[in-house]
């Protein structure tokens, strides 16, 4: 009796086994579907529809230049100069008014900017890993095969977030923060970065868009726990990030630039083969990314190679750090704030 019973319990031990490893193995990531075999796309795709209303599909966007919001050069360039105006318009005004108080619309916003750059990222990533694995790197950085639909729309998304990201800037000027050439140069650039890529189809896109998303989700984040006076050990780890995107950035560039001049100009050297995109998108991505990474590690030398300096120790010493004085949220106004006092010496302990 008790061996009968004993056979009944193996047995439904096992089958309870197999239950789970069924349910299990429907989570187990595949090449069209890394994240937990689930279709983000998909899910993307059904929600955004819903919430919209029918008015933005995903699955069926189309990029049309000079029919969709902020699609032709003239509409660019209007918004990123009312963005300068603004900016700078607002200094001007605001320049004998008390700062204004802003950190739960500032928190709102980080946050905001921190899951949106998250969701981006690993659509693009659950797009991009079949890519690659199945034609190689080569293919996914210069064939056209590599401009699909849904790249295309989440290329269109992150451009769209690059105007969101002014916002960034109107916070320093209502909190009566210092505006730098690095911050505000950075922001309208980026803006038409996006849209030449877009327009000129480089399929490129997707390396300096990825890096950036991914910079993004750290940065934003930072953002979010300075805010709600939450203090990192890895706050400088933000700036290196930076420019270590702007590095990698510039290899891939450099690289899809020579296959284009060499395929178009001098076909007898060596090369793999040339890079899909309008010749004017490929030089004037290489022209502004080349731009960051000179600027960023401008900056980063300035500030840790040049230890002595004042500039350097009241950065250090600033509520935020240095990563937060890449984008300017640290208020530095050297010749009125005092420096900080280096580690005391014996002499100084003495007197």
């Amino acid at each position: 009796m008790e061996g009968a019973i004993e056979n009944v319990v193996m047995e439904h031990v096992q089958e309870q086994a197999l239950d789970n490893s069924g349910i299990l193995s429907e989570f187990i990531p595949t090449l069209d579907r890394p994240f937990f075999n689930i279709y983000l796309w998909g899910h993307f795709d059904s929600i955004v529809s819903k919430i919209t209303g029918g008015r933005f599909i995903p699955h069926e966007f189309k990029f049309v230049a000079d029919k969709l919001p902020l699609s032709d050069l003239k509409s660019v360039i209007a918004a990123i100069s009312t963005y300068y105006v603004v900016i700078f318009g607002g200094k001007f005004l605001l320049r004998h008014s008390e700062p204004f108080k802003l950190n739960l619309l500032f928190q709102l916003h980080n946050l905001f900017l921190t899951l949106g750059s998250l969701c981006l990222l690993t659509l693009m990533v659950e797009q991009l890993i079949p890519i690659v694995w199945r034609n190689g790197l080569f293919y996914a950085i210069c064939d056209i095969g590599a401009w699909t639909q849904p790249m295309v729309t989440l290329y269109y998304i992150n451009y769209v977030f690059k105007f969101v990201e002014f916002i960034d800037t109107l916070f320093l000027v209502l909190k009566k923060k210092k505006l730098t050439f690095l911050h505000t140069y950075h922001h309208g650039a980026t803006a038409l970065l996006c849209f030449t890529q877009l327009v000129g189809t480089t399929a490129i896109s997707w390396v300096p868009i990825t890096l950036n998303l991914g910079v993004h989700v750290l940065m934003y984040f930072y953002y979010l726990l300075a805010a709600s006076g939450i203090r990192v050990w890895w706050k400088e780890w933000v700036t290196r990030f930076q420019i270590l995107q702007f590095v990698l950035d510039i290899i891939f560039i450099y690289f899809a630039v020579y296959q284009k001049v060499v395929h178009l100009y001098f076909p007898t050297f060596p090369h793999c083969g040339d890079c899909v995109g309008s010749t004017t998108a490929t030089f004037s991505g290489c022209a502004i990314l080349s731009s960051y990474l000179f600027l960023f590690v401008a900056f980063y030398i300035e500030i840790y190679k040049n230890k002595g300096t004042k500039k350097s120790r009241v950065v250090k010493r600033a509520s935020g750090g240095v990563a937060a004085k890449v984008n300017e949220y640290v208020n530095i106004d050297l010749q009125n704030v005092s420096t900080p006092s280096p580690s005391p010496t014996r002499g100084s302990r003495r007197r």
